[in-house]
């Protein structure tokens, strides 16, 4: 019984604290005076609750707009949306601050937080990567206008990183046309890939990928075509030899290659 009372002596404080909180929170909100409002704010902001901090912010910033206060309202803001992962208006709302206050000693950190706040929004890479690209064009902006910054070998390494999640989200999705028997579509993914990403660790595979869907093209092309697209199997293997003369994949490519020019020779003895 008396680890019960003590228990509900704890809940009851608890709760006294938190209805207190919320009792003084209310207060603050209704109060006419933005000072007051502007205070409270900037202490729910240094105390972490961002929550409380982010509703008096936005209700004052209108007032605040011209004055002194209004940098920082802005400012603390923007980081409210983030640090409570409202990502795409933290973005928003640091442009909008360094737009607004170019000269201001946050200017620099605004900009690369709008950025990082993209970045910070960018989903796993098999999802759709348009926020992805915007991060890396802002991050890069972020480094053309501040060569000199704090920031900046962070920011080279996001780019980065999401230029790698960019490579494997285009790898996936080649493989995926080949995947599906779409050797004609799988063949031009695979050179669009190698065109974008021509440093890619992935570039020995989609090379040998790129010949075994061109051989699997001719042979389930119609005859007329067929010694056609063999001819460009061989060629195509030709260059996969030339740039990866140590592949994992060269046994089964000289199998396929072997296989290619054995049917170019049956092709022609039966439609000499």
């Amino acid at each position: 019984m008396r680890k019960r009372g003590g228990y509900l002596s704890f809940l009851g404080l608890i709760l006294l604290i938190f209805f207190g909180s919320c009792s003084k929170f209310r207060k603050v909100q209704k109060s006419e005076d933005w000072k007051v409002k502007y205070d409270a704010a900037v202490t729910y902001y240094k105390d972490e609750d961002y929550f409380r901090a982010s509703i008096l912010f936005e209700e004052i910033m209108p007032l605040v707009r011209g004055q002194k206060e209004g940098e920082l309202v802005q400012f603390y803001y923007s980081y409210c949306n983030y640090y409570q992962k409202h990502y795409q208006l933290a973005e928003y709302y640091f442009k909008t601050f360094y737009q607004t206050y170019s000269r201001s000693p946050y200017a620099e950190e605004a900009e690369f937080m709008h950025a990082y706040s993209l970045y910070r929004d960018s989903p796993i890479f098999n999802l759709d990567q348009t926020s992805t690209k915007e991060a890396i064009e802002a991050m890069q902006f972020f480094i053309n206008r501040n060569p000199n910054s704090i920031y900046l070998g962070e920011s080279s390494a996001i780019i980065q990183e999401m230029q790698i999640k960019l490579e494997t989200k285009a790898y996936q999705n080649s493989k995926q046309y080949f995947k599906m028997g779409l050797y004609k579509s799988s063949i031009i993914a695979f050179e669009n890939f190698a065109i974008d990403f021509p440093d890619s660790d992935f570039n020995d595979e989609i090379s040998f990928l790129k010949f075994k869907s061109q051989y699997l093209l001719a042979q389930l092309s119609i005859p007329s075509k067929r010694d056609e697209r063999l001819k460009k199997a061989i060629e195509i293997y030709q260059e996969f030899l030339e740039d990866y003369p140590e592949s994992e994949y060269l046994k089964e490519a000289d199998k396929l290659y072997d296989n290619s020019v054995s049917a170019m020779g049956k092709n022609k003895r039966v439609n000499p």
